[in-house]
């Protein structure tokens, strides 16, 4: 990671040993944290913008080694950091700037505790200064809220899910210790919105929460798995038959950093859409050289069950088929496409099928500067992982999905990061389905280029829950940890009066112009093209208009955002801008005022819900036009609709 304008400032303060109260704010003055550390407990409040939004919250960590209770204080010290961050992939802009207020307290026990205060938000996190090996009992985490505040829960049946969740509006107090949700989630205050999850996990196990007692949410573990076995006739899901008694063995003698909680706070519902807190707060990068990682879109096949027509041999799982993904993508400029389920022998991820002839479709896809994914299931790679991840790159492979882990107890964690880096190795992309959320690894290893962990368009296989409301839910909370690979650009659209179920020729919920603008307001440095090439060549000025949308972007700025109502976002790429509208189950009409732009004449390109898409949401209607940043104009949606903008300067 390039690093510029560093700067920090280290203060040493000596206190007393009975300091109890210390307090730290933000750059801006407007967040404040008070720590408490008095009677061996670690409590404290968050006030934002002067309304206090946490009150005697607990955080406290158990280890196996230290028997006396509590943890007991000894010093403290603050500092202050300012850089510029450049990614390696930059999902919402070219340069970050990290700018913070830390306070490390630091306890007898070789323990330390450490806030950081930012403009956007409060983090703090454990570490231990021993070099010693750690068994972590349990990490006592009490979110104590001021008032009964309304959350948006993400609820889980067990610790044994893919975190493919809706977010349920509820009130704190009507959770319980039985209502287990993963991360992140959001709790909206009268005043502000704050979004709870967790960056920086290695080594350790996701942090999950479940209700408690006078507004409050209590976190909890997976503790280590001891014995997991699949299901019978499964090669993918499995039973966990038993646990330990811990949550986190780390038996390297080394100093230890545990994960930061975060918590994101905002003022405005478009601060959420900027939020950089989880890779800030990130492990730094771990590759050498990271030169090679390409971000890109996917002609991807198992969404729309290889439905291809017009064509002169027989779609499925074939050659022929996937000759014809890389013929579509090479015409549109697409950089990969992914071969799912069914390319090998379930079993034996080297063991290609017979209809496929993997080494042809490579070479081919390289002719026409297209390249190939391939799909694998977790359990099946990793025994061999290192030897296969290899023959793969032999082959001229240029990534792998790596699907139905399901869990993030400390094992499997550990998994993630040994793909990542097996993967970085030799040089493939990685994107995890059947996943937890992201949680800091894509900062260490840019090659894990985006995850599921997200209620996507596939659910429309099976169920009729992704709505424009959904849609409209995810980047306030998922997206802000990190990217998600939600799947959009559905050809066959519908309103929900219209909407069917259909597992093998699936549809969207909303209009065709809401798919395409999923392109620019949805993150996720590798896009999925999830239907039919047929479908994506019958509809040629879609298509298009799509295959010239960027997946990764220089800046980001969010015109206007009302969470479950609309969102406004215009992204820039180079010179090129391009603006995506999403709004809900209302039709309505929003004013755009160009002035982001810089002077100059340009080349609008819109694709707008059709006059008659309130009724046939496939209608759409391409506008072009000249601008500049003096054009102020309005935009109509259609109920479930969308707008999408490309804007190019002209000579």
């Amino acid at each position: 990671m390039r690093k510029i304008l560093f700067f920090t400032v280290f203060t040493c303060l000596v206190f007393p040993a009975m300091a109890q109260v210390i307090e730290i704010s933000s750059p801006d003055k407007n967040i404040t944290v008070r720590v408490n550390t008095a009677s061996g407990k670690v409590q404290y409040d968050v006030l934002s913008h002067q309304e206090l939004i946490i009150s005697q919250a607990s955080a406290g960590i158990h280890l196996a080694d230290i028997t006396n209770n509590g943890l007991h204080y000894q010093s403290h010290n603050v500092s202050s950091t300012t850089r510029t961050i450049t990614p390696v992939v930059q999902q919402k802009s070219q340069h970050i700037i990290e700018h913070y207020n830390q306070l490390t307290i630091r306890f007898l026990q070789h323990i330390l505790l450490e806030f950081r205060v930012f403009n956007e938000g409060v983090a703090y996190r454990f570490r231990s200064d021993a070099a010693r090996e750690l068994t972590v009992l349990n990490e006592e985490m009490t979110l104590a809220f001021n008032e009964n505040y309304k959350v948006f829960y993400p609820k889980e049946k067990s610790f044994y899910s893919h975190n493919e969740r809706a977010y349920l509006p509820t009130r704190l107090n009507q959770l319980t210790e039985q209502d287990l949700a993963s991360l992140p989630l959001l709790v909206q205050t009268p005043k502000q919105k704050i979004v709870f999850t967790e960056t920086a996990l290695h080594d350790y196990p996701g942090l999950w929460v479940v209700g408690g007692n006078n507004h409050s949410l209590s976190g909890v573990h997976p503790k280590r798995v001891k014995v997991a076995q699949l299901k019978p006739g499964s090669d993918r899901n499995q039973d966990i038959k038993q646990r330990y008694d811990d949550i986190a063995k780390q038996t390297s003698k080394q100093k230890k950093d545990f994960p930061w909680r975060i918590f994101a706070i905002s003022q405005t519902d478009e601060q959420l859409l900027t939020n950089e807190l989880s890779f800030l707060l990130a492990n730094e990068l771990a590759i050498e050289d990271p030169s090679w990682i390409k971000p890109g879109k996917v002609a991807w096949d198992w969404w729309n069950a290889n439905n291809l027509y017009g064509v002169d041999f027989k779609a499925g799982i074939n050659t022929q088929t996937y000759k014809h993904y890389i013929d579509f993508a090479a015409e549109y400029g697409i950089e990969y496409i992914i071969l799912d389920e069914g390319w090998y022998e379930l079993g034996d991820a080297l063991k290609i099928v017979p209809d496929i002839d993997l080494a042809h479709l490579i070479a081919y896809g390289q002719s026409k500067n297209v390249d190939i994914i391939l799909w694998v299931i977790w359990e099946t790679v990793a025994a061999d992982l290192e030897n296969i991840l290899a023959q793969y790159a032999d082959w001229g492979v240029k990534g792998i999905k790596v699907d139905f882990m399901q869990r993030d107890d400390q094992a499997m964690v550990q998994y993630y990061w040994r793909v990542a880096k097996v993967a970085a190795d030799n040089k493939l992309l990685v994107n995890f389905h059947g996943s937890y959320k992201p949680a800091g690894l894509r900062r260490t290893y840019p090659n894990v280029i985006t995850r599921e962990g997200v209620r996507g368009l596939e659910h429309n296989k099976w169920a009729d829950y992704i709505t424009s409301k959904h849609n409209l839910t995810l980047p306030f909370i998922r997206m802000l940890a990190g990217p998600m690979d939600y799947t959009p650009g559905a050809m066959v659209n519908s309103q929900p009066e219209n909407f069917s179920v259909s597992f093998n020729r699936p549809m969207s919920k909303t209009t065709r112009a809401h798919q395409i603008a999923l392109y620019i307001v949805f993150e996720s440095p590798l896009q999925m093209l999830a239907d039919s090439p047929s479908n994506y060549l019958a509809n040629k000025p879609s298509t298009e208009f799509i295959s010239h949308i960027p997946t990764v972007w220089d800046e980001t700025q969010v015109l206007s955002a009302k969470f479950q109502d609309h969102i406004i976002t215009a992204r820039r790429s180079d010179k090129a801008w391009y603006i995506g509208i999403m709004g809900n189950e209302q039709a309505r009409t929003f004013d755009l005022d160009l002035n982001f732009l810089s002077a100059g004449r340009y080349q609008l390109t819109s694709m707008a819900d059709g006059i008659n898409a309130d009724k046939y949401a496939s209608d759409i209607r391409q506008d072009i036009t000249t601008v500049t940043k003096q054009s102020k104009f309005s935009v109509t949606l259609a109920p479930n609709g969308g707008w999408a903008a490309r804007i190019v300067p002209l000579p």
